[in-house]
């Protein structure tokens, strides 16, 4: 029973994306692993850009640094 969890900034993914995403991950399990997609669990994750770090960061300061670097 696989259970897979993508974490992705909350900027407006699509439903449809969403859906790719799940789609493509469990047919990658079943084709890798050849586990079975019934019981293969994929949940995504989306998060506000304020409680998403990096080097130090938020990605919320992070972009707006680069828009007055640009």
């Amino acid at each position: 029973m696989p259970y897979v969890n993508i974490k992705i900034t909350k900027e407006g993914a699509t439903a449809e994306q969403k859906a790719e995403l799940i789609a493509g991950v469990t047919d990658l399990l079943v084709k890798v692993l050849n586990k079975n997609p019934a019981t293969t669990f994929v949940v995504i994750d989306e998060v506000d850009t304020d409680n998403w770090g990096v080097a130090g960061q938020s990605v919320t300061q992070r972009r707006i640094a680069e828009r007055q670097n640009s």
